[in-house]
């Protein structure tokens, strides 16, 4: 169909300067911990916040995309995270922890554009690509890769107040240019029918929980990786806001690198394989990264591989959805598993906050802990979903 490739870029873009925005917080948080005195718990809750509603957000962004569509629900909710980043500005100049957890929690909000793309996407493109475009779409995660590497230095170049100025006009500037082109594909039709029901039909579909544990481990991983690095890296190997904001940069770009091409293996070899990989990879590399290897090579390759297995399992992973889910509950389904996904990365950096080593400057029981889930998640798309892919048909 004209306009697949277009409408596809834009709404890339329009998901990655929502993450951008989504992950406004966590690149400062070495400033904020220093600023206020935070603990290792107050530094994980202030980080984890906003991925909560960015998380929960996404089923009713998810039942209001099968209901509007993309193009008038991409545009709503950019405008509608705008305000919050300026009051996380406000509560950053007014050394306010509270107002940072309140204003950071509604911020939450840029975060549920994820639910929006996805269906999207999915009606531009045949069944055959739908891997390839979710995993496209997905690269958008890369939001994170620039917060984490620009938002610092936008600190030091203008100003920690105009920085988030510039991010809340990109915002606005962005949805007026997505209201302006993009375009629900023509194969798309609104659901009408009322949204608790939907939601509950969603819900039963046993696809619906089956890919949200699994997107819940690769993605929340993800998610948590690039939330909590830069405080990981400061706590473990010393480094400052901006060496660590360029590291969990360079992890971010590795994993949105990483789920396009998981999306488009997955349309190849089957996303039962991807995700297997993925999860496989991320077990080896937590223990490995509970060993702290030494800078920078070694440490380097350990976080860059482990982006790369995450960022595989995401493509994978959502490739499946798009093969497995009814094409009229395409959005709710994503809204679950998508929520499932952000609620996934909300709770490891409490458990890795709770679990410090201030004496040793470690985390291995955090990560020994990911190792467990991650061979859990194995396991389960090895046995698990093969014996209910081979019950479906009957």
């Amino acid at each position: 169909m004209t306009g697949q490739m277009k409408n596809l870029a834009l709404a890339t873009w329009a998901f990655a300067i929502s993450f951008w925005a989504w992950n406004m917080i966590a690149p400062l948080g070495v400033r904020y911990t220093e600023q206020l005195g935070l603990s290792a718990t107050q530094k994980s809750v202030l980080v984890a916040v906003p991925v909560l509603v960015g998380s929960v957000g996404r089923i009713v962004a998810g039942v209001l995309t099968d209901r509007f569509g993309g193009r008038r629900m991409f545009p709503v909710l950019l405008v509608l995270a705008a305000p919050f980043v300026l009051l996380v500005a406000f509560a950053g100049n007014h050394a306010s922890y509270g107002l940072l957890l309140l204003f950071g929690f509604f911020l939450g909000v840029a975060g549920t554009t994820f639910a929006v793309g996805i269906p999207f996407v999915n009606a531009w493109f045949d069944p055959s690509r739908r891997g390839f475009a979710t995993g496209v779409f997905g690269a958008g995660m890369g939001g994170t890769a620039l917060s984490a590497f620009f938002t610092p230095r936008f600190v030091n170049w203008f100003g920690y107040t105009a920085t988030h100025v510039i991010i809340a006009v990109a915002l606005v500037v962005t949805a007026g240019i997505v209201w302006l082109w993009l375009r629900d594909s023509p194969r798309w039709t609104p659901n009408t029918e009322p949204a608790v029901p939907k939601l509950a039909a969603a819900a039963k579909l046993p696809v619906t929980w089956q890919m949200a544990f699994l997107y819940a481990v690769c993605f929340g991983g993800f998610v948590a990786f690039s939330t909590y690095l830069p405080t990981y890296l400061k706590d473990v190997y010393g480094f400052g806001l901006t060496d660590a904001g360029t590291r969990t940069a360079g992890f971010a770009v590795a994993a949105v690198i990483c789920r396009p091409i998981g999306g488009t293996l997955a349309d190849r070899v089957g996303p039962r394989v991807i995700a297997g990989i993925s999860f496989g990879g991320a077990a080896v590399m937590a223990v490995d990264l509970a060993f702290v290897p030494p800078l920078e090579v070694p440490a380097g390759m350990s976080f860059v591989l482990m982006a790369a297995f995450l960022g595989l399992g995401t493509g994978g992973v959502f490739a499946w959805v798009a093969e497995l889910a009814p094409a009229a509950r395409v959005g709710s389904v994503t809204g679950i598993v998508g929520a499932a996904g952000g609620l996934g990365g909300f709770f490891p950096p409490l458990v890795m906050g709770a679990t410090y080593d201030e004496a040793a400057h470690r985390y291995t029981i955090g990560l020994l802990l990911l190792c467990v889930v991650a061979v859990c998640a194995l396991l389960y798309t090895i046995v698990g979903m093969r014996r209910r892919v081979v019950e479906r048909p009957a």
